[in-house]
């Protein structure tokens, strides 16, 4: 899932050739704003088939804290 998800982020927040890891935030370490986050959200929910409410974004602020968020809402990939 982290790959796949990499491509996501790196595809959304012009991030390549940065390392994305599980503990990769993204204000912090990849600069994003609330449009950009709002434009992966979008990306993320066309991908794996989810709806990921405008509330539990917020939430989300690594992409380990993305993966187990997908993992309870039941995608596997």
């Amino acid at each position: 899932m982290l790959e796949k998800l990499v491509e996501i982020i790196e595809e959304q927040l012009n991030a390549e050739g940065i390392a994305i890891t599980e503990k990769t935030n993204f204000k912090e370490d990849l600069n994003a704003d609330s449009l950009d986050l709002f434009e992966l959200v979008m990306a993320m929910e066309e991908a794996f088939g989810v709806e990921i409410p405008s509330d539990d974004l917020e939430q989300m602020t690594t992409v380990g804290a993305v993966i187990e968020y997908l993992k309870a809402k039941g995608v596997e990939i």
